[in-house]
């Protein structure tokens, strides 16, 4: 599956749409304006919430809880010691089979490792303007990758300063 996301940043709560590859809208994502810390809701174009994003407060250095159905399904977290590159894990609660991201994420093209295997690819290569992507991902894995991806965009691009 392809989606592209063209995040309004400068819009009132940080609000985006994240279209299909036919350029139709299929997901909002919902930014909190008035939170503590970053938060964020997934959902579909009837307003059901899909995920929830909130970023954890009380950690050493970036780290964001993605929650699906009221339960957390997965933690997104910036290492904080790796040497002239970023680089991200995605602790998924039940399974030993975390994700990994790796890559330029500053210039937003990076991929998702799961046991060394990709399972999904974020790139800006096809896109002139400065904040739409492309996510390239299996169907089992949209909603993690998506909602993993745009955390690393919250934390790589600092927008909220920016409002």
């Amino acid at each position: 599956m392809r989606f592209v996301i063209n995040q309004n940043w400068w819009s009132w709560g940080d609000d985006f749409f994240i279209k299909n590859e036919s350029g139709q809208d299929i997901y909002y994502v919902d930014g909190k304006a008035f939170s503590f810390g970053d938060s964020l809701v997934l959902k579909d174009l009837n307003g059901k919430k899909l995920i929830e994003i909130q970023q954890k407060m009380l950690s050493f250095g970036a780290s964001y809880l993605i929650y699906q159905d009221g339960e957390r399904v997965a933690e997104v977290s910036k290492h904080l010691f790796t040497m002239f590159r970023h680089k991200f894990s995605v602790d998924l609660e039940g399974t030993i089979n975390d994700l990994t991201a790796e890559g330029d994420f500053l210039d937003r093209e990076y991929i998702f490792l799961r046991n060394g295997e990709v399972v999904g690819r974020v790139s800006k290569q096809f896109f002139s303007f400065t904040d739409t992507y492309g996510v390239e991902v299996e169907p089992e894995n949209a909603l993690i990758v998506l909602a993993s991806a745009i955390v690393i965009d919250l934390v790589c691009h600092n927008k909220k300063e920016h409002n």
